[in-house]
């Protein structure tokens, strides 16, 4: 079964794009059909302001470790699961 995100167009406020200061992949996850960030998993949600995520391999300016786990600071991230939940 193919992945309903490919076919999805992503909308984020654009506020939101404006704090996304730090962003490595040129917002590859809203340009592409693969939405980079998006193969990153938020295994869990706090509040809809703490996102952890599980992503071993991937450099990210957003990314923090967190014991164990990572969190992912990016604001378009974080609109993406909160809007989307993905």
């Amino acid at each position: 079964m193919k992945n309903k995100l490919n076919k999805e167009k992503m909308l984020i406020n654009k506020t939101i794009l404006q704090k996304t200061t730090q962003c490595i992949d040129n917002f590859e996850c809203l340009k592409t059909e693969n939405h980079i960030c998006l193969k990153t998993k938020v295994t869990s949600c706090i509040g809809g302001k703490v996102h952890f995520i599980n992503c071993d391999e991937k450099l990210c300016n957003y990314k923090m470790s967190y014991g164990y786990s990572s969190i992912c600071n990016c604001p378009t991230r974080k609109e993406l699961f909160n809007k989307y939940n993905k």
